[in-house]
């Protein structure tokens, strides 16, 4: 029509949301985060919900993750992010009629999807927020930080934490292991600890690695590095209980990682021990160029230019 501009693609983008989502998920029933064909994944039964919340505005929004758990693995401080078209968030948030308005359009989200999922359900979206601009869930996060729990024979065994802990039927020696996981700490090919994908570098930062006894005596190691490839903190994990048990020495997680090869000296632990507990990002103003400086360097190690 005359003296009407066109609609661009820099229009629709503008009218794109981005929604940062808090993730909190019991991993017993769940096949891992991804989503998968005919099985039941933490992705799956989210973004099934989104597709509820919002099928009457004709969209289905997925999901980008912070760290993609393996099936039976824990959660506490997930992060996702999903991009939603603003008038259709503005349509399922709209209040009901005697309904008090929630205080904003992303807290609306976050309510609904709780009651699609069910207020006693496995995973749990606690809070929503609007991300700041440059935030990527997966390639702006600086680090991911995990826990897991042992309880060996001088813990006290609690039925309650049964899901997220494992039992262990012998002492361990937690002085030992302490000193074994600090030696691996740094930057690494942790290959030896990895199980290969092809494609996908074994290079990485481990900025924190400690085992402590918590009140109860349940051993406890937290772990934080920029990133975990697969079946890393798990492998780790193997290797400091069998220091523990006295079937390695100290020294020898640090040895087996500069041999960087696998190795049947440990076993690699269960999942249900393991619990992410939050990722780290950087400051507001620093997340683009980081997203952009983590996308370069993943695509330099496929591309095996790197590492």
């Amino acid at each position: 029509m005359p003296g009407t501009e066109p609609s661009t693609d820099t229009d629709a983008a503008a009218s794109v949301v981005r929604i940062r989502l808090g993730i909190a998920y019991d991993g017993t029933d769940f096949s891992g985060w991804s989503r998968q064909p005919g099985l039941r994944t933490v992705q799956g039964v989210l973004e099934d919900a989104l597709a509820t919340l919002f099928r009457r505005t004709g969209t289905s929004p997925r999901l980008t993750v912070a760290g993609r758990t393996d099936a039976g693995v824990h959660a506490l401080g997930q992060v996702a992010h999903v991009d939603v078209d603003e008038h259709a968030l503005a349509a399922v948030a709209r209040p009901r009629r005697g309904q008090d308005p929630d205080p904003t359009r992303e807290a609306a989200l976050a309510r609904r999807l709780t009651g699609i999922l069910g207020a006693d359900a496995d995973v749990v979206v606690t809070h929503a927020e609007r991300a700041p601009a440059g935030f990527d869930a997966r390639f702006s996060a600086s680090w991911r930080r995990y826990e897991y729990r042992v309880a060996d024979a001088s813990a006290v065994r609690d039925p309650l934490e049964r899901r997220r802990t494992v039992a262990y039927p012998r002492h361990l020696d937690d002085t030992a292991m302490d000193a074994a996981a600090v030696s691996v700490v740094g930057l690494h090919d942790f290959a030896a600890y990895c199980r290969p994908r092809e494609g996908a570098t074994t290079i990485r930062t481990l900025q924190a690695y400690r085992w402590t006894r918590d009140d109860d005596g349940v051993l406890v190691a937290t772990l934080q590095a920029d990133a975990f490839c697969h079946s890393m903190v798990r492998a780790l994990v193997g290797a400091c209980v069998a220091v523990g048990e006295g079937r390695l020495g100290v020294g020898d997680p640090e040895a087996l990682l500069h041999a960087g090869q696998r190795t049947s000296a440990f076993k690699v632990m269960p999942a249900k021990g393991l619990v992410l507990t939050e990722v780290g990002y950087p400051d507001d103003h620093e997340l683009e160029a980081r997203a952009a400086q983590t996308r370069a360097r993943r695509e330099l190690h496929a591309e095996g230019i790197v590492g």
